[in-house]
């Protein structure tokens, strides 16, 4: 299951290309699909998980040395915050920050196709993510709390590259499902949303709800499926705690999709 998790994360496109949103450069980086070989805590969150899926990664690398992961900066006892990563790549520095995120196109929310992105449960949005970033985590490279870290490595803050790793899924309406992006990657968008009033439009598919990790996979057809009516009895747990599951649906001709259901 680590390989597969492995194998769809490293499918996963990065959710822009080059520095087009905010000026935020996208780290760039050529892997093949290794074997995975090391072993990872199932019980941690899966951003967590996902920095040692990108950890192995940048371990198969010539072009990058990893100096130092997750480290904290602190003042007095004090969490100031997180770098990511600290790695050479092509021996010229780089502060790594890595996000995956799942988010879901709402255009009644804001104005811009990145203040439509949402999170599958409203409670976080791309436009936030992005703004900590930009205003939060990147500067504190150059916080003199962080100095004393970067001398360990003889590094100087004006001479790292800052870069995130942001990869995501995208999901749109159901209703529309057309939609071109022109600011994001459109190879992010693998899927739709739906409400629980538009569930009766799939009363002849067979369902399955994978665990939060596994919504890294690609639909596979060896799972154990339900029908809709045992589907409408599992998720029922979900929406009535406002938690919108990430679902596999199969279609009569065998097909395989991937949305989410909301509770909104």
């Amino acid at each position: 299951m680590l390989q597969k998790r492995y194998q769809g994360f490293l499918k996963t496109p990065v959710l822009w290309r080059g520095n087009s949103v905010f000026g935020l450069v996208q780290f760039q980086i050529k892997s093949s699909i290794s074997k995975i070989d090391i072993s990872i805590d199932n019980k941690l969150r899966l951003g967590k998980y996902i920095e040692h899926l990108v950890t192995f990664e940048l371990n198969q690398s010539n072009t990058v040395i990893t100096l130092a992961q997750n480290i904290q900066i602190q003042n007095n006892k004090i969490t100031l915050g997180e770098l990511d990563c600290l790695l050479l790549q092509n021996e010229k520095p780089i502060h790594l920050e890595i996000i995956y995120k799942f988010y879901l196109y709402d255009d009644t929310v804001g104005n811009t196709e990145i203040e439509h992105f949402i999170g599958p449960n409203r409670k976080d949005s791309l436009i936030e993510k992005l703004t900590k970033l930009k205003d939060k985590q990147l500067p504190i490279l150059y916080s003199k709390h962080c100095k004393p870290y970067l001398n360990r490595f003889d590094l100087e803050a004006e001479n790292i590259s800052q870069q995130v790793y942001f990869k995501a899924q995208l999901f749109v309406p159901y209703s529309n499902q057309d939609i071109q992006l022109k600011t994001l990657n459109n190879n992010c968008i693998i899927g739709f949303y739906i409400t629980k009033y538009e569930l009766s439009n799939f009363k002849d598919y067979k369902f399955y709800i994978p665990r939060k990790k596994d919504w890294l996979l690609k639909p596979h057809t060896n799972v154990t499926w339900i029908n809709y009516d045992s589907f409408k009895s599992d998720i029922k747990e979900y929406l009535d705690r406002n938690f919108s599951p990430l679902c596999w649906i199969k279609m009569k001709n065998g097909a395989l999709q991937k949305l989410f259901l909301v509770w909104w």
